[in-house]
């Protein structure tokens, strides 16, 4: 594989978004990969979790000015898609973080799923999770906040 060959392999990444590319010739395998983003990641699929129950209308309203209270001194992670937020990677698998969890730019702490695709949500930043604002299975908005994190 040539230099022409592994620039047309980056053109093709930019163009269709794409994070990670990987091609296997004969003995030869290249991996290209962008840094993540916090855009959507595809993950393989894995086995459907228990559904959990939408909220109701009421208990939805009642949720929404809680989450608008951010406390001082903490930053929110917000989701990077509409999908169903879970906690761990399937059901009997530990959660990614718990409150007082201390993370950093790499540390996976959930995972939404769009479309059957399971996408890894990470922290993209130290500190420690202070407040964790949605319940596993629950339905998430477009830049809603996830947790709330007390920077290192």
């Amino acid at each position: 594989m040539d230099l022409d060959e592994i620039n047309r392999l980056i053109e093709l990444m930019n163009k269709n978004d794409l994070l990670e590319v990987e091609l296997v010739e004969d003995a030869k395998k290249i991996r290209l990969k962008k840094k993540y983003d916090g855009g959507m990641r595809v993950m393989p699929a894995m086995a459907p979790m228990a559904a959990v129950p939408a909220p109701a209308a009421g208990q939805a309203a009642q949720a929404a000015p809680a989450a608008a209270a951010q406390p001082a001194g903490t930053i929110a992670i917000k989701s990077p898609m509409v999908g169903t937020f879970y906690r761990a990677a399937n059901p009997e698998a530990p959660s990614y973080v718990e409150e007082g969890d201390a993370v950093n730019k790499d540390t996976t702490v959930c995972m939404i799923e769009a479309m059957k695709v399971f996408n890894e949500i990470k922290a993209e930043m130290e500190g420690t999770i202070a407040a964790i604002l949605v319940e596993n299975g629950q339905s998430v908005e477009y830049g809603q906040p996830l947790f709330l994190v007390k920077p290192a």
